[in-house]
């Protein structure tokens, strides 16, 4: 592998607070070690475009307390194609960039994997390596020779993600940062809950993950939970409200990960409408202000620390792998083992929700 000089950056996937952070890490880092850093904006669609700009210490001053992304994040239908592909790797090369860091979930590092076989990049972790100078064509199922001479992208992962599902790392950039933004809110919707005795149905995101919505309804006090990795019971919920009831218990929150078997809020709550005449039900669906808003101080912390090692993870040498933190250290996780699993929930915190509620 040739020698590193010029790397580039990019957000893609679904925005998460700290995503600054970590492009102002990376740039930063970069410097420090002597390279020069381009940002890539709008993920895969702007490097299929071109869209690369020289990043320098002063372009990413004054960015770190900010959510959303500089460098913009876009969906790619074309980067699926193979000539999606075959036109971000020539942007690559013309701007003479020789390896990338991606910012992101598991999206973002499915993109980058297969990137990197087709470009004869080997990934570690993985015995099934491409031969040297193949590309596969996934639409014909085909190979022929690389024309490229010295073909060789690199990509480093950070976890970027709200869900804080990446297999790899105990968190990712954005979870706390959610999580604070949906305690907050839950807070302000018990105040109206009590003064109205209401029973509200609280819909978070998590479409394949319980984090938020588990420790959510820990931080807050919510009298269930509902979350993807356990299946839903609806008649236990109504037995538990008719007899909070009797007990003159009529404000309650119940907090929804959209992504539980049961249907979402919106399902929930009717069907304990039907049922229990008597509570006045109400929906509250949280959405896209969960991914907004200034950074923890957690997850600046945690950014910087990421993107300085992606930068330390390139150039010793590393490639298709993903940059985590786990027991406060830095792991480095191939891409194929953070895309094929998933982050697992601890379920003896489930418990937490029915000890508190007693």
């Amino acid at each position: 592998m040739k020698e590193i000089k010029r790397i580039g950056v990019f957000t893609s996937g679904g925005d998460a607070p700290g995503m600054n952070a970590a492009i102002r890490a990376v740039v930063r880092a970069g410097m420090y070690r002597n390279l020069e850093v381009y940002g890539i904006h709008r993920g895969y669609e702007g490097m299929i475009n071109g869209e690369i700009k020289h990043l320098d210490s002063r372009k990413v001053s004054g960015i770190i307390q900010y959510g959303g992304t500089i460098l913009k994040s876009a969906r790619s239908a074309e980067f699926r194609t193979f000539e999606g592909r075959q036109k971000a790797y020539e942007n690559l090369k013309k701007h003479e960039i020789d390896a990338v860091v991606a910012i992101g979930g598991d999206g973002t590092f499915g993109g980058a994997k297969q990137f990197s076989e087709e470009f004869d990049i080997p990934f570690v972790g993985n015995d099934n390596v491409p031969e040297k100078g193949i590309l596969f064509l996934d639409e014909f199922n085909l190979a022929t020779k690389s024309t490229a001479k010295g073909a060789y992208e690199p990509f480093v992962g950070i976890p970027g993600t709200i869900d804080n599902d990446l297999f790899g790392t105990d968190y990712t950039i954005g979870y706390d940062t959610c999580l604070n933004t949906v305690m907050e809110a839950i807070d302000k919707i018990r105040d109206t809950a009590s003064a109205h005795d209401r029973l509200f149905f609280i819909e978070v995101m998590g479409r394949d993950a319980g984090f938020i919505a588990l420790n959510a309804g820990i931080a807050c006090g919510a009298e269930a939970v509902f979350i993807p990795e356990v299946k839903s019971n609806v008649a236990n919920l109504k037995n538990y409200l008719e007899e909070g009831f009797r007990r003159k218990k009529s404000s309650n929150i119940i907090i929804v990960s959209e992504g539980d078997d049961a249907g979402g809020a919106m399902d929930i709550a009717k069907q304990v409408k039907e049922d229990l005449k008597d509570y006045d039900v109400r929906v509250s669906i949280l959405g896209h202000i969960q991914r907004g808003g200034s950074p923890t101080a957690f997850d600046r912390v945690l950014a910087t620390r990421l993107g300085i090692a992606s930068v330390d993870a390139l150039l010793d040498g590393q490639r298709s792998i993903m940059v985590g933190i786990v027991n406060n250290k830095i792991a480095h996780v191939p891409f194929n083992k953070t895309i094929k699993h998933h982050n697992p929930l601890d379920m003896d915190m489930i418990s937490t929700i029915d000890i508190m509620n007693v």
